[in-house]
């Protein structure tokens, strides 16, 4: 009997007899459509980075990829990868393709072009596939980014000033390790930044920095702090302990301060303040009881002045 089968010229996608046995014996569909598209792309790409060319949700590509790693199809997985020095780089034919084969990637590339007012760079287009294609970040996240570093960048240099996309790409790596890959998880971490970023300018007054808008390092320090629980008039009791030790306001070491009154539970002034007034631990082998301890002294000067 002759082949049903139409061969495509392109080159064969091979299956293991072991990988279509357990596919088969699952019965899942989508697990056996993510599949093939990662066998396509020979392994090379996480499976949420072809939501968009399976036209799938959120919610189908999860589904599918967790099954896949229930049959041990795929690998574990593992968290989103630290910016590297030198971050992957995708080639200008790499590009051209997948501008060319994925209308999501190219819809993307429009819009943020339009946000940025200018027209990315071959280097430009290639962070942004890599948010995109290697780190997986579903289109729409990846603009509420864009969107996100367009207006941080505008706050903190003035109106017009734009953010690069080496930039939006760092700050991409970060909402993936905090698993911001949702617009919902989106629209969430930004209404938190916001409220968050109303609370700053108190900050900087208890730290007697002034009304001028802190500098990214800065801004990770007090966003620390508001995570802590740390109110501004904690932050200027930190301050005042630090200069008094430094002689100058230091940030890392108010952070360390600061650092030290979270993991003992002390955030709010009044524990602060009296935890400070805790008396401290006597040395080891010293007798018990301040008072009895040291009677002998007292005992020894009267001792003393009573000499002629």
């Amino acid at each position: 009997m002759p082949s049903v089968l139409v061969h495509a010229p392109d080159d064969p996608v091979t299956l293991s007899p072991q990988a279509v046995k357990r596919l088969l014996e699952r019965g899942d569909g989508d697990a056996a459509l993510l599949y093939l598209a990662l066998l396509r792309r020979r392994g090379g790409v996480p499976p949420r980075s072809l939501a968009g060319e399976l036209r799938w949700d959120k919610g189908r590509i999860e589904a599918a990829e967790a099954s896949l790693r229930d049959l041990g199809l795929i690998a574990p997985q593992s968290p989103p990868p630290e910016p590297a020095d030198e971050p992957p780089s995708y080639q200008q034919g790499e590009v051209a393709g997948k501008l060319e084969e994925s209308a999501d990637f190219r819809r993307l590339t429009a819009e943020v072009e339009r946000k940025l007012g200018k027209r990315l760079t071959t280097a430009d287009l290639s962070a942004l596939l890599g948010l995109y294609d290697y780190l997986g970040l579903p289109s729409d996240v990846i603009y509420l980014l864009v969107c996100h570093c367009a207006e941080r960048t505008a706050a903190r240099f003035g109106p017009g000033r734009k953010p690069t996309l080496r930039q939006i790409e760092r700050e991409g790596y970060a909402w993936a390790r905090r698993g911001i890959d949702t617009q919902a998880a989106a629209a969430g971490y930004l209404r938190d930044y916001a409220r968050k970023r109303e609370a700053v300018p108190a900050y900087m007054r208890a730290l007697r920095l002034g009304e001028r808008p802190p500098v990214r390092e800065e801004e990770s320090y007090l966003l620390q702090w508001l995570e802590w629980g740390f109110s501004p008039e904690a932050a200027a009791l930190a301050y005042e302990k630090t200069v008094l030790k430094c002689h100058e306001f230091k940030w890392s070491y108010c952070n360390g301060i600061l650092r030290r009154w979270h993991e003992a539970g002390l955030h709010a002034v009044e524990e602060i303040e009296a935890g400070d007034k805790r008396p401290a631990p006597a040395p080891p082998g010293a007798p018990a009881g301040g008072g009895a301890g040291n009677a002998w002294m007292r005992k020894y000067i009267q001792q003393r002045r009573k000499e002629p």
